[in-house]
């Protein structure tokens, strides 16, 4: 019996990932960050009996949209290679006494 074709294909590469996976990872970050603010508001109007807690809901939830945006717009970080050079043998200068001829 044969093996069943596979759809997706094997990474054989370091390759970065597509820029249509990299904006929906993107989004879906931007989305996850947007989605807690409405939550924190609430919470903070739910404890307004206890001031620093909702003081403190309401911090969080003022930067969200700011660093949703930066957190979305930036790329998805490189991943650090050692690039393998050839390093051949360097000639060294030759050392030590040679003959002067005078003239």
């Amino acid at each position: 019996m044969s093996e069943p074709h596979r759809t997706d294909p094997v990474l054989i590469t370091d390759a970065p990932p597509s820029p249509e996976a990299e904006l929906a990872a993107r989004k879906r970050r931007y989305t996850v960050m947007m989605s807690m603010r409405v939550p924190f508001m609430i919470l903070a109007a739910v404890f307004y009996q206890t001031p620093w807690l909702a003081v403190g809901l309401l911090v969080l939830s003022i930067p969200l949209p700011w660093m949703a945006v930066l957190i979305a717009n930036d790329r998805l970080p490189r991943k650090a290679e050692k690039v393998n050079r050839y390093r051949g043998e360097r000639r060294e200068i030759e050392s030590g006494e040679h003959p002067v001829i005078e003239g």
